[in-house]
């Protein structure tokens, strides 16, 4: 993840340091920037969570570290990644939050070929920072994206955007027009319509785009047998004539 997304989780840090913690997390920032030559505005961080027996998870971690030595990248301990994982957990209280100032903001996700990964990330948070100017945005935008998850052939991306929507007539229809405009990005440049949020209602726009046609029709054919009622999930990814329970 990029500054954009560090700085907030380093915000959850606890303020029950003692004075001895205080002052190596000091010495760290010293020795990162002065000894090390890391630029704080340039420096990424990656928060990795290893799973399995002792053994693999030692595995893990030595190959990783080694991978990540051979590249500059320097390990930052454990305390870091549980800094990120509070935030992770507080995201949608401080969205909340934020909404009762007038700042709109949400985040949304999409999986992508290894070999497509940063051009989709590029690309769409050029747009996103486009489209805020483009309907009037007047105050700097959230824009920031990381992987989540990675496999062995591709990547899950969230995306985060928000902004102040003071100035503005509509500020829903600016958010929803951001976004809309976003998800034509991610399809266009390979990535999928969701990751593991699903589809229903607020994606199924872009249903046809990436399955075509003759899907949609043998999925509505199974719909159409097994919940002729459409009862269940209605008018989730097909539209289909509202039940009445």
């Amino acid at each position: 993840m990029n500054l954009a997304r560090t700085i907030p989780g380093q915000s959850m840090k606890l303020d029950d340091q003692s004075i001895w913690e205080k002052f190596k997390s000091s010495l760290s920032k010293v020795y990162l920037t002065s000894w090390k030559g890391f630029k704080i505005d340039e420096m990424v961080a990656v928060t990795c969570v290893f799973e399995g027996a002792a053994d693999e998870v030692d595995f893990q971690e030595r190959t990783l570290y080694e991978i990540a030595g051979r590249h500059k990248g320097i390990v930052g301990g454990e305390a870091n990644g549980r800094y990120g994982y509070r935030l992770t957990f507080a995201i949608a209280y401080l969205r909340d939050l934020a909404m009762d100032f007038g700042v709109l903001g949400e985040s949304f996700e999409t999986s992508v070929p290894w070999d497509k990964v940063l051009n989709l990330c590029r690309n769409v948070k050029n747009l996103i920072a486009k489209e805020g100017a483009k309907h009037g945005v007047q105050f700097g935008m959230l824009n920031s994206c990381r992987v989540t998850q990675v496999y062995d052939s591709g990547a899950a991306v969230y995306f985060y955007f928000g902004f102040n929507s003071r100035g503005l007539k509509d500020p829903m229809h600016v958010y929803e027009a951001i976004e809309s405009a976003a998800r034509d990005e991610i399809i266009a440049c390979g990535g999928s319509i969701s990751h593991h949020h699903g589809i229903g209602k607020l994606r199924k726009a872009w249903v046809d785009t990436t399955v075509g046609p003759i899907a949609i029709s043998v999925m509505g054919a199974i719909k159409n047998e097994l919940d002729p009622k459409n009862i269940f999930a209605n008018n989730n990814i097909i539209d289909a004539p509202s039940s009445k329970l």
